[in-house]
C-alpha cells in the first residue's frame, strides 16, 4: 500500500534566516511500514527537524523502536549493528522502567509516569554551568542558551543519527527573552522551555577536532559561555591522571564538518565543550586550549544569531525528531519548581561515524 504520508515545509516568521524544518501527518507511528521509515528518512535528512503533531498515544515501546528503525534506515545501508547497549544515557536521569532506552525529562513533582514513580525532574539552569548569571529578579523573563551541543559521546560509540523527544505534558505557555550576553546586545524572544536548534555554514572543510578522553567528566567543573557555545578557559578540565583508565582507540578525531548523504551538504558539527585538539591539513596540530576555542568560537557565533535559531513552541503530543549530524541545539528556559514538564527522548548511537567533506561538495 502507497503511504499516505503528508509532509509540509515549515514556514518561518518574516526575517527569518531559518531554511529547516517540516511537519509531518497521516503517518501511525506504531505501525509504521518500511515505505513509510524510507519516506521519513530522506525527509528528515532534507529538512532537518521533523514535527509530527497529536502523538500524546505514542508507547515508549513504539518510540524505541521507531528511532532505531530510523537510525538504521538513516544510516543509508552502511551499517545496521544492534546492541541494546547503544542507546545514549545518563546515570543521573529517569527511565521508563519498562523501556530503558527512553528517558523521562523534564521539570518538576511527577507522582507516575509509565510505571516510573515519584519523579523529581529538574530542568537544566544556565546558573549551574555558566560563571555568570541573570539576576534572580530577573530570571522569570529573561533567560540564556544552557549549552549549545550534539547528542554524542564523542568516546568510542559513534555519534547518534537521530533524537526524538515526545511532549507529554507542559506547563502553561509563556514567553521569555534569550541574552547572549556577549557584549552584542543580541537577544530572542522563545517560548518557555523550548529547543533552539541552529544550522552551521559549511566552509570548514580541511579540518579535524580531537574530543577530549572521557569528555564529559573532563569538562565537568568548566563553566560555559555566556551563549552557551563553548567553554571558558579557567583551567579547570581534568589532568589524564583524574580520568578513569583511557583507551587510545576510542578517542574521536572527526571532522570538523559533516557531511549529509542525501543532499550532499556540509554542517559545521563541532560539539565545542569537548573539543580537545585541533589536526589541521598540513599536519600540525593546535594544542593550546584556549586557542582552540577561540579558533571554535569565531567559526560558530555566527550561526546562532537570532535569526538563525528555531525555537520549537512545544505542545503536548508533539513528536520532534532532529538530525543530531546536521544541527547544533541547545536548552532554553527558566522552569519554576511548580511548572510541571515531562517529556520522552530517545537517543541510540550510530552504527558508523560520520562522513567529511568531498572535493565536489560546495
Amino acid at each position: 500500500m502507497a503511504s499516505q504520508m503528508k509532509i509540509e515545509r515549515m514556514i518561518h516568521e518574516e526575517g527569518s534566516g531559518v531554511n529547516f524544518g517540516a511537519h509531518i501527518s497521516n503517518v501511525d507511528l506504531e505501525s509504521a511500514s518500511d515505505t513509510d521509515i524510507t519516506i521519513l528518512a530522506e525527509a528528515f535528512y532534507k529538512y532537518q527537524v521533523l514535527v509530527l503533531k497529536n502523538q500524546q498515544i505514542l508507547s515508549p515501546r513504539a518510540q524505541y523502536e521507531f528511532t532505531e528503525r530510523l537510525n538504521s534506515a538513516a544510516s543509508m545501508g552502511h551499517g545496521n549493528k544492534h546492541n541494546p547497549k547503544r542507546f545514549l544515557l545518563s546515570p543521573d536521569l529517569n527511565t521508563v522502567p519498562h523501556q530503558p532506552q527512553v528517558q523521562i525529562i523534564g521539570n518538576g513533582f511527577v507522582p507516575e509516569h509509565q510505571g516510573a514513580k515519584n519523579l523529581r525532574l529538574q530542568y537544566p539552569h544556565h546558573r549551574s554551568s555558566h560563571p555568570t548569571t541573570i539576576a534572580d529578579e530577573d530570571d522569570v523573563e529573561f533567560t540564556r542558551f544552557y549549552r549549545w551541543h550534539i547528542d554524542a559521546a564523542l568516546y568510542d560509540d559513534a555519534p547518534p543519527v537521530a533524537t526524538t523527544i515526545l511532549a507529554v505534558t507542559l506547563p502553561k505557555r509563556r514567553m521569555q527573552t534569550v541574552r547572549y550576553d556577549d557584549g552584542t546586545g543580541d537577544e530572542l524572544s522563545v517560548p518557555l522551555g523550548t529547543i533552539a536548534f541552529a544550522k552551521d555554514k559549511a566552509f570548514v572543510r580541511s579540518t579535524r577536532v580531537e574530543y577530549a578522553a572521557h569528555p564529559y567528566i573532563w569538562m565537568g567543573r568548566a563553566k560555559s559561555h555566556p551563549t552557551g557555545l563553548g567553554l571558558i578557559s579557567e583551567g579547570k578540565e581534568l589532568d589524564d591522571e583524574q580520568l578513569p583508565p583511557v583507551d587510545p582507540t576510542s578517542i574521536q578525531i572527526l571532522p570538523m564538518c559533516w557531511r549529509n548523504p542525501v543532499t550532499n551538504r556540509l554542517a559545521l558539527q563541532v560539539h565545542a565543550a569537548v573539543a580537545r585538539r585541533l589536526h589541521l591539513a598540513n599536519g600540525e596540530v593546535i594544542d593550546d586550549l584556549e586557542r582552540v576555542r577561540d579558533i571554535l568560537y569565531r567559526l560558530q557565533r555566527p550561526g546562532i544569531a537570532p535569526q538563525l535559531v528555531y525555537a520549537h513552541d512545544w505542545e503536548e503530543g508533539d513528536f520532534v525528531i532532529f538530525h543530531n549530524r546536521g544541527l547544533q541545539h541547545s536548552i532554553v528556559g527558566s522552569l519554576a519548581e511548580d511548572e510541571v514538564r515531562i517529556m520522552r527522548q530517545c537517543i541510540i548511537a550510530g552504527t558508523e561515524m560520520p562522513e567529511g567533506p568531498e572535493e565536489v561538495v560546495l
